[in-house]
């Protein structure tokens, strides 16, 4: 009787390929994390002192939204100091879509981003219709592997926002901490999660 429950339990589980949720949404079975932090909107009027321009960026940060485009189902957010995590983005091609006061359709594009990586992009800075980091050369795709003890730079690359970003495979030990907010460097007020 066991036997015949897993047979029916494996044969139902290979019908639904693992390619959709009861719901019909499209999950990838090599989900992408998507970190980092926003800096600003390009243009923003700064604060005339550094409790009005923590204010002003709070509210900046509590004001913006963050989604995956063509994805129905993707999770994460943004947190009161502007970091953001988005979790289950799909490998390969694709563009996280922000909402931010000043910012309507700002976007950050990926390409060739391989399955199970963990993407960091500090400080950026959005725009209408895209975004723009501070410095490209800190944006960091780690791969997690089992086959290295340290991080080791591949041969691959994607591409980040139209920067040519190369591919670290990772010891699986040390991607523990990417389903979570970054720590932001500097000063910045401490998130507050709901």
């Amino acid at each position: 009787m066991m036997r015949r429950l897993l047979a029916l339990a494996l044969l139902t589980l290979a019908a639904c390929g693992g390619e959709k949720s009861d719901a019909g949404f499209a999950i990838s079975r090599e989900p992408v994390s998507v970190r980092g932090w926003i800096l600003d909107v390009k243009g923003a009027q700064r604060g005339e002192s550094m409790e009005v321009e923590v204010a002003r960026r709070q509210q900046l940060f509590v004001a913006t939204s963050v989604w995956v485009e063509n994805v129905e189902h993707a999770s994460g957010g943004i947190s009161e100091n502007g970091a953001f995590v988005v979790l289950d983005v799909p490998p390969g091609n694709s563009i996280l879509g922000f909402n931010a006061p000043g910012a309507e359709t700002a976007k950050i594009v990926m390409e060739g981003v391989p399955g199970f990586a963990d993407v960091i992009i500090p400080d950026v800075i959005l725009e209408n219709g895209g975004a723009k980091v501070y410095d490209y050369t800190k944006i960091l795709i780690r791969l997690p592997s089992s086959s290295v003890t340290k991080p080791t730079r591949t041969n691959r690359t994607a591409k980040i926002m139209g920067y040519t970003v190369p591919v670290v495979e990772t010891p699986i030990s040390q991607m523990g901490d990417r389903r979570e907010y970054l720590t932001l460097p500097g000063y910045r007020p401490v998130a507050t999660f709901k």
